[in-house]
């Protein structure tokens, strides 16, 4: 996962769902990205382990100019996002569980 997007903010109704209280996993996926499947299941499993994560999956090809506005050139793109809705980290492909977690570092 490389570094956040420059203190770039995003909030609830940037993402449709509410942020979690130290940290949010933003999912970018599409209809027919196989890989998403498995990176929303690694993120859901993470958001369950650790108190105040939330995971928010956003479908890219309904939110194109959010897509646009952050960069978003491939799905599954994954955003953690801190407490304030700031942008720490991003990787663009299925990321493995301990690098989520290793990420989510950075935001809480």
């Amino acid at each position: 996962m490389r570094e956040g997007d420059d203190g770039l903010r995003l909030g609830a109704a940037d993402i449709g769902g509410e942020l979690g209280a130290r940290a949010t996993l933003v999912q970018f996926s599409s209809a027919f990205c196989q890989p998403c499947r498995a990176t929303r299941r690694t993120l859901e499993q993470v958001a369950g382990m650790v108190e105040g994560v939330a995971h928010v999956e956003v479908d890219a090809e309904a939110h194109l100019a959010l897509v646009r506005a952050l960069d978003i050139t491939a799905t599954p793109t994954v955003l953690v996002l801190d407490a304030a809705g700031r942008i720490v980290r991003r990787a663009a492909g299925q990321p493995r569980r301990a690098d989520v977690i290793a990420a989510l570092g950075a935001a809480v």
